[in-house]
Formats: structure tokens, sequence, C-alpha cells
């Protein structure tokens, strides 16, 4: 899966002339287009998803009900953040290259289609491990004790492997998708006039996502492949898997440094 890198044309602006995020793109995407803006609306709505999800009613009627909503804060919290994240990746793409043609556009309804589908399983499974951490350091009694209603089945071992591999599936397909759009963009690097840094940028994007399809399917296969009849707190396993995207930087950075080389190394052949 690995694209030709040519040389960078150098811009034909001068150096103070352009303009550049803080990212070091130069913003294309000015216009907020009909595709961008019906993204931003389906985003909103799948937060609005996060709070009936796993509720009967999402509208506390007396103070015990309003108690525990207030206990589901740390789960929505953190589906919240998210969803924000696929949300912000689509954003800084849609800002940085400003492509409206029909490959961007599939691209992104197909990123809606899934985190509409994603927020159930997301949801059920931040407020499962909320749940079993407050477990763990609070009584039963206690008020803090975080209450969700996900009923497991007869065996919850099982229960939290298909909750981990549905979740596993839908994170491997947006991240795959988010890439995707960068590789679109590469794709067409010659026609946005994509300069050295914006070349190098768009690379390690590419290998930042692809890196999260890797964590996704780790944590799918240590879900299909756990004991059926072990400890139900071995099911957890899957779901530390996705602490390895904290290496995603380092992925990006060794992509960009070999774009760089590989860079420079045309720019050395050219005449």
């Amino acid at each position: 899966m690995s694209e030709s890198i040519d040389p960078a044309p150098p811009s034909a602006e001068p150096a103070h002339a352009v303009e550049r995020r803080g990212d070091g793109f130069r913003e294309r995407g000015e216009q907020v287009t009909r595709t961008e803006a019906f993204v931003d609306a389906a985003f909103a709505f799948a937060v609005t998803l996060l709070i009936f999800v796993g509720e009967d009613s999402p509208i506390p009627r007396s103070l015990d009900q309003l108690y525990d909503t207030l206990r589901q804060i740390p789960a929505f919290a953190a589906s919240f953040a998210c969803v924000t994240l696929m949300w912000s990746a689509h954003h800084r793409w849609s800002r940085r290259y400003g492509l409206d043609d029909t490959g961007s556009v599939v691209r992104s309804l197909l990123l809606v289609f899934l985190v509409l589908i994603w927020v159930f399983p997301l949801r059920m499974m931040f407020g499962t491990a909320f749940m079993w951490l407050s477990s763990l350091v609070f009584p039963p009694d206690s008020p803090f004790r975080i209450p969700f209603t996900v009923d497991l089945g007869d065996h919850p071992g099982e229960g939290l492997r298909t909750m981990f591999i549905v979740y596993g599936v839908a994170w491997c397909s947006m991240c795959f998708l988010i890439a995707e759009l960068y590789r679109h963009a590469w794709s067409r690097r010659d026609s946005l006039d994509l300069d050295r840094t914006e070349r190098i940028g768009t690379r390690g994007e590419i290998a930042q996502w692809r890196y999260g399809v890797f964590v996704g399917v780790v944590s799918i296969a240590i879900a299909v492949t756990l004991d059926a009849s072990g400890p139900t707190w071995l099911y957890s396993a899957p779901g530390m898997a996705y602490f390895l995207m904290s290496f995603t930087g380092l992925a990006g950075a060794v992509a960009e440094r070999r774009t760089a080389r590989a860079l420079d190394a045309g720019s050395a052949r050219s005449p």
C-alpha cells in the first residue's frame, strides 16, 4: 500500500504571502461545502444519540434518576471525546484540502454512516468500563458507584467479547476511511499544489490513521482468541489494546521522516 513520492514543486507564491494554518498547511477549504455541512450535522446527531443509548428515558423525573444521570457523565464524556476526535479529523482534512469531488463525497458519507452505528457499541463500552472501574473503587452502597443497564446475557465474558469485536470493526472502518481521505488528497497532490511541508504532513496523516486500523485489528484478534471459559476480567484485554494508540505520533513521525528523505532524494535527481 505504498504510493510513489515525487519531488514537491516550489510554491508559486512568495513565502511571506502564503497564509498557513498552525499545522503548516495552507487553508484551501475556505467555503463550507454541502458535504461538510451534512457531515457536521450528522456528527452532532451522533452526539445526541449518545444520550439515548442504554437509557429508557434520558430525562430524569426524580432525584434518584437525576443522580443516576449525573453518574453517567464520565462515560458520556469519554464517548463524546471519541466522536469529536473523528469529527475533528474530517474537519482538518476539509480545511487543508477543500476537496468536494466524487471520491471525497463518497468517503465522507461512508464515514457518517459508520459513526451513526459506532455510537451504540461506543457508549455501551465506556458505560460498562466505568461501571466496572467504579465497582472496584467504591462499595455497592456508594453514591459514586456508576450504574449502567447493559444486558450481557448469561455469559458476560461472551457479551463483552462480542461488544469489543463490533466496536473494533467500526473503529477500523472509520480509521481506514479517514486514511483514505488523506490518500485521496495525496493522489491530487499536483492539482492541489501541495508543497514539501504539506506533502510530508499528508503522508504522516495517512500513516497515523492506518496505524489506528492496525490497533483495532489487534484488539479484534485478542477478543476473538480469548478463552470463553476464562475469568470475566480477562475480557478487558481487547480494550487495553487501544492504549497502543499512544504511539500514533511515533508512526506519523516515522512516515514523515521517510517522506522527507524520499523528497530530498527526488529533488537531488531532478535537473
